[in-house]
C-alpha cells in the first residue's frame, strides 16, 4: 500500500473520471465517498460515442496521455477478454470530398507519432475491416487505425463501483445535487441538496459539462467550450461492422448486444431545442436524417431503428486540452474536466488519485492544469 498524505476523499460526479479516481484511491487506502445527482453514468458518460483513439492531429503531450489511457484498457481487456463492452477492432475515418479533406495529412502526421495507421482506397478497405459500404467512401481514401476501439462506459463505472464498494468506498445517489464546502480558504467537504454534508481531506469536481459552472461558483475560471450533444442508441441489429466509424456525416460505432451508437455535430446544431426548464425537445425529422446518414456507411444500408436517445452537454474545455489537478488557490479541491472521457478514463483516474495521494504533480499532466485559465 502506498503512503498517503491524506485519508478521506469525497467526488462529486459518478461518471467515468469520478469512479476511476475513487476507484484508485480507495486502491490505496483512503476512504472515499462518491455522489451523483442520479444513478451512475447518468450524464455524458452515459452518452458517450465512447471511441477509444489519439487519431488525427492534436498536440504531443495530449496524444501521449490518450496513447497511454489506450495502454490501460488493454491491461482490462486482457482481464476480460471476451467482454462484450470493450473492443479494439479498429477505427475508420475519412473526410468529404472538398478542400476541407485532410486525410493527406492526418494520415502524415499520425504516422509521424508511430500511430499505427493505414492510409487505404475504398477497394482496399472490405481486406481489413468488415461491415462498410465501401461507396461511401470519397476518392481521397480513408485511414484505418487497426489498434483503437470502443468501450461502453456504464458497462465499465458498473464494474469499477463492484470493486469500489469491495474495498469499502461509499456511493451516495438519493441526496440531489452537490456543491463543494469551502471553509477557510479550503476544500473541506461537500454538502448535497437534500443538506446532507460529507467532510473529507479532498473534493474532486468530476461533474462532466457541469465543471466549469461549479468551480465558478468559488471564484475559479475554467474555460469551457461545451456543445449540445446527443447520441442514438439503436436496437439490436445483426451486421458485421465491427470497427468504429468517423465519417463526414455520422458517427458509428459497435455497442453490446447488437446494437449501434450513433452521433453527429451537425445533428446536435439542428435537430435539439433548449426548453425553458432547461430540458431539450429533439427535431424527430433530424433523428430519422441521422439513422439514414448511418445506414448508408454500413454494409447493406440497414434499416436502423432508435431504442433510447441521450442529450446533454459534451465535456469540451475552451482550449480542447483537458483540465486535471488541484485548483491551487483552493487547497484540497480537484477538478477532472475533458472531451475524450472514455479514452482517459482509467489514466485520468490513476494519475489524478496519484497526485491527491502523494502531493506530488505527475509530469504527464504537466500541460493540462486548471490555472492555464486564470493566468490568461
Amino acid at each position: 500500500m502506498t503512503d498517503t498524505t491524506i485519508s478521506s476523499a469525497v467526488i462529486i460526479g459518478a461518471g467515468i473520471f469520478g469512479v476511476s479516481t475513487g476507484v484508485q484511491l480507495a486502491r490505496r487506502g483512503i476512504r472515499v465517498t462518491i455522489l451523483n445527482d442520479g444513478p451512475p453514468a447518468n450524464g455524458a458518460s452515459g452518452r458517450s460515442l465512447s471511441w477509444l483513439n489519439s487519431a488525427r492531429m492534436r498536440s504531443e503531450p495530449y496524444h501521449r496521455l490518450r496513447m497511454a489511457g489506450i495502454d490501460r484498457y488493454r491491461t482490462l481487456s486482457a482481464r476480460f477478454p471476451d467482454a462484450d463492452w470493450l473492443r479494439f477492432d479498429g477505427g475508420l475515418t475519412w473526410d468529404a470530398d472538398d478542400a476541407r479533406n485532410a486525410i493527406d495529412a492526418a494520415y502524415r502526421y499520425e504516422i509521424s507519432l508511430a500511430y499505427d495507421a493505414q492510409w487505404l482506397p475504398a477497394a482496399a478497405i472490405a481486406g481489413v475491416t468488415p461491415g462498410i459500404d465501401a461507396r461511401a467512401i470519397t476518392p481521397q481514401g480513408a485511414i484505418f487505425n487497426p489498434g483503437e476501439g470502443w468501450v461502453d462506459l456504464p458497462a465499465l463505472i458498473g464494474l469499477l463501483l463492484t470493486e469500489f464498494s469491495g474495498l469499502g468506498g461509499v456511493l451516495v445517489t438519493d441526496q440531489g445535487a452537490a456543491r463543494v464546502v469551502i471553509e477557510g480558504g479550503r476544500a473541506v467537504g461537500a454538502e448535497t441538496a437534500a443538506g446532507q454534508r460529507f467532510a473529507a481531506d479532498a473534493i474532486v469536481l468530476a461533474t462532466g459539462p457541469a465543471v466549469p459552472k461549479m468551480a465558478a461558483e468559488s471564484g475559479q475560471t475554467i474555460g469551457d467550450g461545451t456543445p449540445v450533444a446527443f447520441l442514438v442508441q439503436t436496437k439490436p441489429l445483426a451486421h458485421p461492422l465491427r470497427a468504429v466509424l468517423n465519417t463526414p456525416r455520422v458517427a458509428v460505432r459497435p455497442a453490446p448486444g447488437g446494437t449501434f451508437s450513433i452521433d453527429a455535430d451537425w445533428a446536435a446544431d439542428e435537430g435539439v431545442t433548449l426548453r425553458a426548464d432547461g430540458g431539450y425537445d429533439i427535431d424527430d425529422s433530424v433523428v430519422a436524417t441521422l439513422l439514414a446518414e448511418a445506414a448508408k456507411v454500413m454494409e447493406g444500408n440497414p434499416k436502423l431503428e432508435v431504442a433510447t436517445i441521450g442529450v446533454g452537454g459534451k465535456p469540451i474545455p475552451g482550449d480542447g486540452e483537458p483540465v486535471v489537478g488541484a485548483l491551487k488557490d483552493i487547497p484540497g479541491y480537484y477538478v477532472a474536466f475533458s472531451h475524450s472521457g472514455a479514452t482517459l478514463g482509467l489514466i485520468v483516474g490513476e494519475l489524478l488519485a496519484y497526485e491527491m495521494a502523494t502531493c506530488a504533480e505527475h509530469p504527464m499532466l504537466a500541460t493540462f492544469r486548471p490555472e492555464r485559465f486564470s493566468v490568461r
